[in-house]
């Protein structure tokens, strides 16, 4: 079982007394595009991996962009710890409320994200291709299909080391900020 917190309450708690652990749940790069200060990153496909990273005398609040991701890391540590509290509407409220974020990097579509968009751009034009032009076009469908296909299966992806090299995809100095209430900047 576990309880919501909001931001307002969690942003009390966190001045008065360090007893929450805080644990953003997300992507690293979504991590270092905007997180609450003092949380650390344990990517949700790590959670259960990493209890023993997690304090079990301090109870967690599990945070993600909205509340989603966050639930489901609570429903996965719930078998082996209590003290669980997820961040009513994430990141997102924690920015819409003015409260401080940290950045380590630009804000930036998370690379899984990215990913996802250029294999569905080369997939597509592969079939618009085969469809307009040539049917052996269609090789670069199946290609887009392969690569994610052992992306899948091994745990590695040529395309996201690529597009991790990118400039847009580089670290910048961390800097703490107080992002304009409304303003969710893609977190």
């Amino acid at each position: 079982m576990h309880t919501t917190i909001t931001a307002e309450e969690l942003e009390r708690n966190r001045q008065t007394a360090a007893e929450f652990r805080l644990v953003d749940v997300r992507s690293s790069s979504e991590y270092a595009s905007g997180h609450v200060p003092g949380a650390v990153n344990i990517p949700l496909e790590q959670i259960e991996a990493r209890l023993l990273d997690l304090d079990p005398s301090r109870p967690l609040v599990l945070i993600c962009k909205t509340g989603k991701r966050a639930t489901m890391a609570a429903d996965l540590l719930k078998p082996y710890r209590s003290g669980l509290n997820v961040l009513d509407g994430g990141t997102t409220a924690w920015v819409n409320a003015g409260l401080p974020v940290v950045r380590s990097s630009k804000v930036r579509w998370a690379l899984e994200r990215q990913v996802r968009l250029v294999a569905g751009i080369v997939a597509l034009s592969g079939a618009v291709l085969a469809l307009t032009v040539s049917a052996t076009w269609a090789c670069l469908s199946g290609l887009a299909g392969l690569g994610l296909t052992m992306a899948g299966l091994t745990d590695f992806c040529p395309m996201a080391t690529l597009l991790a090299r990118m400039p847009w995809n580089r670290p910048a100095k961390p800097r703490t900020d107080i992002a304009a209430g409304g303003q969710a900047c893609g977190l």
